[in-house]
């Protein structure tokens, strides 16, 4: 008999790495172009805005939208699921996943917030164009400006900790000594993209 969850499971977490970390990623560096001042961060747009829009809305809803849903969606079950307990044994992997869904938690609310804002209000019902200007506008209220550096970290984090999991979980790091190399490189890289993110939204107000 097929083991659904597990190959859901493993679905799941290929499409977290690979998809969404992938989206993240392009997030952070087309994000981190603002550093660079108005005049790269609404070329990088500008090229991004020469897809036809079809095309563009395609990648869209296959590259982004249905991992996101199914990621999320399939996230929410196994977080319900979940017996976290960090107070009880308090090391480092159970705190982490017990971050792992709260991080989660907070993912949705932000997503469903900056997705429908940002995408679907501004630019796909007002014709907004994103911008530079735009970005800085969003930003320069203090609430939303702490609500998103608190999304990238808690996005950040997710996926840091997501490839110590995967590594785990797919038998790439086997025993203790190499789960915790790559542990550590994964909190290195999350350090990383935090700081990044902070330089970035900061540069907005320099």
């Amino acid at each position: 008999m097929i083991n659904v969850s597990f190959y859901l499971r493993r679905l799941h977490s290929l499409c977290g790495l690979i998809l969404l970390g992938g989206v993240l990623v392009e997030h952070l560096l087309t994000n981190a172009s603002a550093m660079g001042g108005p005049e790269v961060f609404n070329q990088g747009l500008a090229m991004m805005e020469l897809i036809p829009p079809p095309i563009f809305l395609a990648i869209e809803i296959c590259m982004y939208a249905v991992p996101i849903l199914f990621h999320a969606i399939y996230g929410i079950f196994i977080a319900l699921d979940a017996k976290n307990n960090p107070g009880a044994y308090g090391y480092s992997r159970n705190l982490k996943f017990a971050l792992q869904r709260y991080t989660a938690w907070y993912l949705v609310a932000f997503l469903i917030w900056h997705v429908g804002y940002l995408r679907i209000y501004l630019k796909g019902l007002s014709g907004v164009h994103i911008s530079y200007e735009l970005v800085q506008s969003v930003l320069s209220n203090p609430i939303v400006f702490v609500l998103y550096a608190l999304g990238m970290f808690a996005a950040i984090f997710h996926f840091c900790n997501g490839i110590t999991t995967f590594c785990m979980t797919w038998g790439i790091a086997k025993g203790p000594r190499a789960q915790c190399v790559v542990d550590k490189m994964a909190m290195g890289l999350c350090a990383l993209m935090c700081l990044l993110t902070l330089a970035f939204m900061f540069s907005y107000f320099m």
